[in-house]
């Protein structure tokens, strides 16, 4: 096996040698493998960028969705006080005599959750999109204290 890279002339791969330009998936033969198309549905999921910031008045979530429109997202409320923002970005046709060089933006589903503070007013909930970054806003309420009894030990 050679120290240095052959840059003439064709070369075997080899696990083993780090010139190699082969890469090796230790998955492959696996039903949930890393191919091309697992990592295209999985890709636009993991790459859903999301600010939470908290001001007085607020709760306010940004997330960039670059290239979709509000009709392709969606805002909803769970119970138990859940935030979800999903959608879907759809894969661009191929066309027959169209060759791609490269392919960096992600499409599919993305989905993700958060878990609104107990002071979130839920019936208040504002989204709105512009230039391809989703706000949605949630009002502050005051959070309710338990009333506290002292009770008297007698004894």
């Amino acid at each position: 096996m050679s120290l240095i890279p052959s840059f003439f002339g064709s070369r075997r791969s080899n696990i083993f040698d780090p010139f190699s330009l082969e890469i090796w998936d230790p998955f492959k033969d696996f039903p949930f493998s890393s191919e091309p198309q697992f990592a295209k549905e999985t890709s636009a999921l993991v790459n859903t960028r999301v600010d939470w910031k908290e001001t007085p008045e607020a709760h306010v979530f940004k997330a960039d969705l670059p290239g979709l429109n509000k009709e392709e997202v969606k805002v909803e409320v769970e119970e138990d006080r859940v935030l979800q923002i999903s959608g879907e970005r759809k894969v661009e046709k191929e066309e027959k005599k169209d060759t791609w060089h490269r392919v960096e933006r992600s499409s599919g589903k993305f989905l993700r959750r958060f878990r609104l503070p107990e002071n979130a007013k839920m019936d208040e909930i504002k989204a709105s999109m512009e230039n391809g970054v989703l706000t949605v806003t949630v009002p502050k309420g005051e959070v309710k204290t338990p009333d506290v009894k002292s009770i008297e030990i007698s004894g």
